[in-house]
């Protein structure tokens, strides 16, 4: 039997400039589907990019895909031969000047 487990990493988090998840073990795991709602678009202009990262400790990343902009209120995808721990890292780029801001929830599902 399959198992599986959907993990909240954010809930209602503001989020300006550069930014990362806390981690998430997922060693276990087969599959990782990525889900980032946003619930206060940001700013005409401003862009959202966010990406998958890896780790063999929770503690030192690096980069497993290439950014995926967050141009919905809802968007996914997967992440593949991902290895120990997982987390979302990101940027939200200003549009024009000033700074820019965003309020999202982030969820992890991962499947055996």
């Amino acid at each position: 039997m399959r198992q599986s487990l959907t993990a909240v990493l954010e809930r209602g988090a503001t989020l300006t400039g550069s930014f990362a998840t806390e981690p998430y073990e997922a060693a276990w795991a087969a599959e990782a589907r990525w889900f980032v709602r946003t619930l206060a678009p940001a700013p005409d202009g401003a862009r959202l990019l966010v990406r998958a990262q890896v780790s063999p400790d929770g503690l030192h990343w690096c980069d497993l895909e290439e950014p995926h902009p967050v141009d919905a209120a809802l968007v996914s995808w997967t992440s593949e031969r991902f290895g120990g721990w997982l987390r979302l890292a990101g940027t939200l780029e200003p549009g024009g000047t000033g700074s820019a801001e965003t309020t999202v929830h982030i969820h992890l599902a991962l499947k055996s």
